[in-house]
């Protein structure tokens, strides 16, 4: 996967988990939702940014086609990158919602736990788009 590939693949990510995120978090929590928003935005900026550094870091270290990754590979994928990210956004979001640390990290797991699902289905998804598209290319060429 190429830089602009990776920045696609970053950022189509991120509209659609935070526009889902913010709903669900408005649904489950008293807090507006235009402060649910701001903070939703600056939470997906860190993320893009550590999806591209920790996708560079996990494709160093995973070889091979990606559509061939195990589903272990692609769980044990998830999990550490949500475990970097929980550690960087709870203090964030602590700050941006005025709760303490507690309060945020219980809404951060919530939201955790849907990306974690969500990053699963999209990037196996993506995945297997993307060789379809590749295919599909060199069968016109």
């Amino acid at each position: 996967m190429g830089v602009l590939e990776r920045v696609f693949h970053s950022v189509l990510f991120e509209v659609l988990a935070v526009s889902l995120s913010i709903a669900g978090l408005a649904i489950f929590t008293d807090h507006d939702v235009t402060r649910l928003s701001g903070t939703m935005i600056v939470i997906a900026t860190m993320a893009m940014c550590w999806n591209y550094i920790f996708n560079l870091i996990f494709d160093y270290f995973v070889k091979g086609e990606r559509v061939e990754r195990t589903v272990m590979v692609r769980v044990v994928h998830v999990l550490l990158f949500e475990a970097g990210l929980l550690i960087a956004t709870v203090p964030v979001m602590a700050y941006m919602l005025g709760v303490n640390l507690w309060q945020a990290f219980l809404m951060d797991i919530g939201v955790t736990i849907f990306v974690t699902v969500y990053a699963f289905l999209f990037n196996l998804t993506y995945d297997h788009i993307r060789l379809w598209v590749i295919n599909h290319r060199q069968a016109a060429a």
